[in-house]
């Protein structure tokens, strides 16, 4: 069985992609080419590509490069996931949906990355 290890974002814009994961909590290094790698808690890497990185070995790929995927990041507490949406909310990114309690006991927020993909915030309510 194969371990999943990396997840891959394909971007239009790279130096906002990585503002962003960066507004969340992601330590991502500076860009210096059309490929960057980031480690997250857990093992697994987050991978950004630019959109013409991706046409060279996938030219027949639409415009503009749409994934339907949508990262969940675990905040330290409910008032953890309220800052973290307004932090990356006030920095002038889009959020999808403000922090709520959810039925089934986290305190969850949707926001929107650079690229469209949804981005969810969690935490334990208990």
């Amino acid at each position: 069985m194969a371990d999943l290890e990396a997840i891959g974002i394909t971007t239009a814009d790279l130096a906002a992609s990585l503002r962003f994961y960066s507004l969340i909590g992601v330590e991502v290094p500076d860009p210096d080419e059309d490929h960057v790698e980031a480690s997250v808690r857990g093992g697994l890497h987050l991978m950004w590509d630019t959109e013409e990185l991706i046409r060279r070995f996938e030219p027949e790929l639409p415009t503009p490069v749409r994934q339907r995927i949508v990262l969940a990041f675990r905040c330290a507490d409910p008032a953890d996931v309220d800052a973290t949406y307004a932090r990356v909310v006030d920095a002038g990114f889009e959020g999808k949906t403000e922090p709520w309690d959810a039925f089934w006991g986290q305190r969850f927020a949707y926001l929107r990355d650079p690229d469209g993909n949804t981005v969810g915030l969690f935490a334990s309510l208990g």
